[in-house]
């Protein structure tokens, strides 16, 4: 998927990671880092995000490794299982990357989200594990764990939102593990189930908004 429509902004190569930055300037310090899923883009996950929270300044990132027409986060073996030196190395880059499209943009990363889907939430959840503090606030879709070493990070603080689909049959067996292991590791999790494959879609949207809309009222 490439070609994004004009409301999706110009894309950013000053950094580590292409990016694209939407409503940069509003009010308010909430904002949304969106990982796409693997063989698309970034503009992929804007629609969602627009339905999620429509004034919140987006950071749409693209993956680097190339997948058929789009990108990807790391490099995949089979379906279930990938390169754990890619991870590794894409997580490092995107840490730096995260804090510095914050300090360049004036964004606080204590008040962002990450949403990502499918090999984009894998990416997150990797960063929460390998480089904890980054991430303080994860939504992901359709993800599964992916590290095949678990460093004994602390997650204390952070709040997890995780979205399995009952017909996923590639990712959903492997949903509960993540949430064990973010659990285990002191992550305060919210895990849901939608009535879906691995596709996601407006009950998706609906749930995350209704994470935040709490998060933001408990906070």
């Amino acid at each position: 998927m490439t070609g994004a429509s004009v409301e999706n902004g110009p894309l950013m190569l000053d950094l580590a990671f292409p990016y694209r930055l939407l409503g940069a300037g509003k009010s308010g310090r909430a904002c949304l880092f969106l990982l796409h899923g693997s063989g698309v883009d970034e503009t992929s996950m804007v629609p969602l995000a627009r339905r999620i929270a429509p004034d919140a300044p987006l950071i749409a990132v693209r993956g680097r490794i190339p997948q058929e027409d789009g990108f990807r986060w790391f490099e995949r073996i089979t379906p279930t299982r990938f390169g754990q030196q890619s991870i590794r190395v894409e997580t490092a880059a995107f840490a730096a990357f995260a804090s510095e499209v914050a300090a360049r943009h004036g964004l606080d990363l204590a008040h962002a989200t990450f949403i990502g889907y499918s090999n984009g939430a894998n990416l997150v959840s990797s960063l929460m594990l390998l480089h904890p503090g980054i991430v303080r606030s994860a939504a992901l879709l359709r993800p599964m764990p992916v590290l095949d070493k678990v460093p004994s990070t602390d997650l204390m603080g952070t709040r997890t939102l995780i979205i399995a689909g009952a017909a996923d049959e590639t990712y959903g067996p492997f949903a509960l593990a993540l949430v064990t292991l973010l659990s285990r590791h002191g992550s305060e999790i919210d895990a849901r189930i939608v009535p879906s494959g691995h596709e996601i879609g407006d009950p998706d949207a609906a749930i995350v908004e209704r994470w935040l809309a709490g998060a933001a009222q408990g906070g």
